[in-house]
């Protein structure tokens, strides 16, 4: 195997909830944020950069029930991390119109990290509904209703269901 895939296997895979991933993302875009701020000046690019991985692991790391929250979360999460290098003056006011024009000028930023959570959700959405109909096909073994009775499991066929009362009567009338 390449050593990229090797590497990422070797990364924890914490299964956390909605809120937990909210959580989690809002923390580490913050912390960016005053890194960013104390070593690189504020610089949107770097902050921009570093809040597209903690999108993908976001939507890595939330649970399945729970995949609709990550792209939710991920942009309350950048905006939460972008108070710090807004760079607002003059009170409470001038600190939320700066953030609010950061939003606006970074939004190239909020939007990749939002579709590449996205797209991750998605995908493992995908791949979860394609595991639980090869489960549900498996343990049908066709297409009928499984009746267990003890140990052992019997198969009976479904009745096929009439699309209008004209086809209704004329099952009937056999």
């Amino acid at each position: 195997m390449p050593p990229v895939v090797l590497a990422l296997r070797r990364l924890p895979a914490p299964r956390l909830t909605g809120l937990g991933a909210g959580l989690f993302a809002s923390a580490v875009m913050l912390t960016v944020g005053f890194l960013d701020l104390l070593l690189l000046d504020g610089s949107p690019v770097a902050y921009g950069l570093l809040f597209l991985p903690v999108s993908a692991l976001t939507a890595l790391w939330v649970r399945t029930a729970d995949l609709v929250t990550a792209p939710i979360s991920v942009p309350i999460a950048f905006a939460v991390g972008v108070l710090p290098i807004a760079g607002g003056t003059g009170g409470l006011g001038g600190q939320a119109m700066a953030v609010v024009t950061a939003l606006a000028v970074h939004a190239g930023w909020l939007y990749g990290g939002t579709l590449v959570a996205g797209v991750i959700a998605s995908v493992r959405k995908v791949r979860d509904m394609g595991r639980r109909q090869r489960r549900a096909r498996t343990a049908t073994g066709t297409t009928g209703t499984v009746k267990s009775t003890g140990t052992t499991a019997a198969v009976t066929p479904v009745a096929p269901v009439a699309k209008s009362t004209k086809s209704a009567k004329a099952a009937k009338a056999r």
